[in-house]
């Protein structure tokens, strides 16, 4: 281990070459929102679950149908995951959403599918924290940066096991969902959209940050299934990540999922994303 090398004489010089954009968006295909808006004015409500505190549960949603994530009774960040309902190996891929939109999300913004499959998922009709922005800090809502807070990190940083993490939340959630056994739904349960969630990364360290969200009861995060979707949510043991995100100290609320049907033909010919069109070859 050796002590860090003396800056040379053209480190400034370095440190001022202009970033790129890697991956520029201007041919990304856009989502109709007026179509999905003129939609969701006639949609019926057609389920609701409620995710109890320190816990997580599954739902799920038809292809061109829309569902809402509503803080109920206080401040409350969740974990979501999102799978094809016919495929629980087509899942969110958080990384290539976040390069295509940015760490944080919100509306218009599209949740993205993995490999090979990559194709959206969902898109954020309606988010009622966009008036947050990026704060002083750094720190901005909807981040889908956070990996989920898990037993086995805990394990690593304080030697204990706690169970109502959310990773175990949703590894519970699926396996009741699918009648999975635990050993076969945990390699489901992927990293997240943290919603409600405010994090960003320090200036002088680069380090994962959370702070305590500006949610309050009655803000509402709502998405337009583009897929057909078994959605996992937990209510994070940390509460409004304030403080910590896996405490049985942290005051933690509900959160509430509704799902909603548009009237028949307010979708007109609308179509399910078809799968990337890669051929797959891989240069062979």
């Amino acid at each position: 281990m050796t002590d860090q090398r003396q800056e040379p004489t053209d480190a400034e010089a370095r440190r001022a070459v202009p970033p790129v954009i890697c991956y520029p968006t201007d041919t990304l295909p856009r989502p109709d929102l007026s179509l999905y808006r003129a939609a969701r004015k006639t949609a019926r409500p057609l389920s609701a679950v409620t995710v109890p505190p320190r816990d997580g549960r599954c739902f799920r949603v038809p292809a061109g149908h829309f569902f809402r994530i509503t803080c109920r009774e206080g401040a409350q960040v969740g974990d979501l995951n999102l799978w094809n309902a016919k495929d629980l190996s087509e899942r969110f891929y958080s990384g290539k959403t976040r390069a295509l939109h940015g760490s944080h999300v919100s509306t218009g913004d599209q949740l993205w599918s993995c490999f090979p499959f990559m194709r959206p998922m969902a898109t954020i009709l309606q988010d009622t924290l966009d008036w947050y922005g990026i704060d002083e800090f750094g720190g901005a809502v909807h981040d889908a940066i956070g990996t989920r807070c898990d037993p086995y990190t805990g394990r690593v940083l304080g030697g204990a096991d706690y169970h109502y993490c959310c990773h175990s939340n949703l590894t519970r959630a699926l396996a009741a969902e699918t009648g999975l056994s635990l050993a076969e739904a945990e390699p489901n349960v992927h990293d997240v959209l943290n919603v409600f969630m405010c994090t960003g990364f320090t200036r002088d360290t680069g380090q994962y940050f959370m702070k305590a969200s500006p949610v309050r009861p009655g803000d509402y995060l709502e998405f337009f299934a583009e897929i057909d979707l078994i959605g996992g949510l937990s209510a994070c043991p940390g509460g409004d990540c304030g403080a910590e995100h896996t405490s049985d100290a942290a005051a933690c609320f509900p959160l509430e999922v509704e799902v909603f049907a548009p009237a028949a033909g307010a979708l007109g010919d609308w179509q399910s994303p078809a799968l990337n069109p890669y051929d797959r070859s891989h240069g062979l």
